[in-house]
């Protein structure tokens, strides 16, 4: 039996504290993601939790967190609670207080782990996906999720306490356990306000991480529980990560500590036992930044050779101020624009809109393009069809525009980015139509 741990804080690289548990000593490191359903205070006065976190401690030593924004971690603002890259800083911050250099992450119903593995392999031992879904949402080329009307319902649910609604979708098997049923709502109450988990709901329910599968090439285990409504949604994504080991396990829970955890657990405990080597890292998800100056050609001819190369100079120098503030990287200069690549797709937009308005006491424009796909890393320099859609992308932005594909649109749903679609284009070299869209900020 383990004993009840401390919460401890840790420090983001904005400067928001994040409040985590460390459970265990075992050999294998693994952080866990979740839904905000209940705060890491709160995790031992669950009888089933506890066994959960006793069982893992066998094997592993586990870090559970809560997100900022939840439980005893710091608030963020507004407009920035919503993306996803604030979890995966989130993420970032713990394993680095705990003094981790790999983890293997485990996803309990959330997809950011999905974005972590693919963003950062160098970090991730494993990936453990349990009843989590790439997209919630139907649409046409995706049947397996939820249509609109249903979607609605659990939205007017949201901001209740804990009903029966809800204890249907997270653990049906306890739909008659009075003691449960008042753990969780307290839980959730603790875990965030009425009005926070109805937008955190609202932005789960827009997000599409689809594009992201094919660029995680950790060690997968997926795991789902047959007998859900959703369970369709994590089939797709076994189906969809290459190599990904799929297992099912009896029972309709979405919780994973409530029904028989002793098969998940059982699971897990085979998967991150076994021999996790190193990843060899030339490929990682990124976010791809392309800028260039509007009519570089006739105002450099009509500011001559010297103020040209003058104001080059100081173009270049507010570039890298900017692209460091947001953590991105340049990769290469192009003469007139930059190159440059982010983690988060979120910092990539707020970095294009930066350098936007920044170069404007120049006296020139910018325009700008963003994609987020998978890139080939080639030393210092960056390759690979994700580059080539952004470059392609920002040929199609109008002086002083922030263009974006369809991705990272897509990457950001329910954030307060405003995006104006721009249609369907053709992007020259690259096959199909690509639906744009312009950053209005």
């Amino acid at each position: 039996m383990t004993d009840v741990v401390d919460t401890q804080f840790a420090e983001t690289a904005s400067g928001g504290r994040v409040a985590y548990q460390l459970v265990g000593d075992g050999p294998i490191d693994v952080l866990v993601t979740r839904s905000p359903l209940f705060p890491v205070d709160l995790m031992w006065d669950e009888p089933r939790l506890a066994h959960f976190l006793n069982r893992l401690s066998s094997f592993c030593r586990h870090i559970w967190f809560d997100t900022r924004g939840t439980g005893a971690s710091d608030s963020v603002p507004y407009m920035e609670a919503r993306l996803v890259e604030t979890v995966l800083d989130d993420m970032v911050a713990v394993i680095d207080a705990v003094g981790c250099e790999r983890v293997a992450v485990m996803s309990m119903s959330v997809p950011a782990a999905l974005l972590f593995a693919a963003a950062h392999p160098e970090r991730t031992a494993a990936l453990i996906i349990i009843d989590a879904t790439a997209r919630l949402r139907r649409a046409d080329d995706y049947p397996q999720g939820m249509p609109d009307e249903e979607i609605a319902r659990a939205l007017e649910h949201a901001t209740h306490a804990v009903d029966l609604n809800r204890i249907r979708t997270f653990a049906p098997s306890l739909v008659d356990d009075t003691r449960f049923q008042r753990w969780l709502a307290r839980a959730e109450r603790l875990a965030s306000s009425p009005d926070d988990r109805l937008w955190r709901y609202q932005s789960a329910f827009d997000f599409d991480f689809r594009d992201v599968l094919g660029s995680v090439r950790t060690p997968t285990l997926v795991l789902n529980h047959k007998d859900r409504a959703g369970a369709a949604q994590t089939r797709y994504i076994g189906d969809h990560v290459a190599g990904a080991k799929y297992v099912e396990v009896a029972g309709a829970d979405l919780l994973p500590f409530v029904g028989d955890s002793g098969a998940v657990l059982d699971a897990i405990e085979e998967f991150v036992s076994g021999h996790l080597a190193p990843p060899e890292i030339d490929r990682v998800l990124a976010t791809v930044l392309f800028t260039d100056l509007v009519n570089s050609t006739p105002q450099a001819a009509e500011r001559g050779d010297r103020r040209w190369r003058e104001l080059l100079i100081t173009h270049d120098a507010i570039v890298s101020e900017e692209t460091d503030r947001f953590r991105g990287r340049v990769v290469k200069f192009t003469g007139d624009g930059v190159l440059a690549t982010f983690d988060g797709p979120g910092r990539a937009i707020r970095c294009a809109c930066a350098i936007r308005d920044a170069v404007q006491a120049l006296g020139v424009e910018v325009r700008a393009g963003l994609h987020t796909g998978e890139i080939e890393l080639r030393g210092d320099d960056v390759s690979g069809i994700a580059v080539h859609t952004a470059q392609r992308v920002s040929s199609l932005a109008v002086a002083g525009e922030v263009l974006v594909s369809r991705t990272v649109a897509d990457l950001l749903a329910g954030s307060d980015f405003d995006f104006h679609e721009r249609g369907d284009h053709e992007l020259k070299g690259l096959p199909g139509s690509w639906r744009l869209f312009s950053v209005q900020a």
